[in-house]
């Protein structure tokens, strides 16, 4: 079963429908219990990173996710649900995220003529091709939307990158913990083979 967090401001529905169409059997989570007794966790998020931490605080979701993280059971952030992962992000001034990585979030430079957001598809620097990467082809092509980026401390976390500008940490693996910075499931059959290797992950730790 996936538990997908619903803090009232993530883009549920289709990474809800991409789930279910893989034939994965999904609920939504709007409670810190309800996240505790997950046995697969996806936090999904569009919109300003202050508000979806206001809602997670604000709902009693924080630390229960803070708690599955640590717990070590599969576990999978996708765009905004990776960049609140980290201690804290430039938007609208520093605002501290739940702090299971370490690491910030800064906005994409406006230079050099990119628009900001960046909006479309990208290519993959893969640093691993194992977990949600297995059996993809080399630089795989996924889609972002988003204006700020991740600068992970942690060097050894980080699983793929991207360049719009800047040199952009795209994804993080951690044991079971996995996020992207860009949507798997808006990204064909690559993001969709992605999520089926998180879905062979949890059945491996059931």
């Amino acid at each position: 079963m996936i538990t997908i967090v619903d803090y009232g401001a993530g883009n549920l529905q289709s990474v809800e429908k991409a789930f279910q169409y893989i034939g994965a059997p999904v609920r939504l989570a709007s409670s810190g219990t309800e996240i505790a007794s997950a046995e697969a966790l996806v936090l999904p998020g569009v919109g300003a990173f202050r508000d979806a931490m206001h809602s997670l605080e604000a709902g009693g979701m924080a630390q229960p996710i803070r708690d599955y993280i640590a717990s070590g059971r599969p576990f999978l952030g996708i765009c905004l649900g990776l960049q609140l992962l980290f201690e804290e992000s430039e938007e609208f001034g520093h605002v501290k995220g739940l702090g299971a990585f370490k690491g910030r979030i800064c906005r994409i430079p406006a230079e050099n003529g990119l628009k900001v957001p960046h909006m479309g598809w990208n290519s993959l620097e893969l640093k691993r091709t194992d977990g949600i990467f297995k059996g993809l082809q080399e630089n795989p092509y996924v889609y972002f939307v988003h204006s700020y980026y991740l600068k992970a401390e942690e060097r050894q976390l980080v699983s793929a990158q991207t360049e719009y500008g800047v040199k952009i940490d795209a994804a993080i693996q951690r044991g079971n913990a996995f996020a992207t910075q860009f949507h798997p499931e808006k990204s064909g059959r690559v993001g969709l083979q992605m999520l089926r290797n998180f879905m062979a992950v949890v059945k491996e730790e059931a």
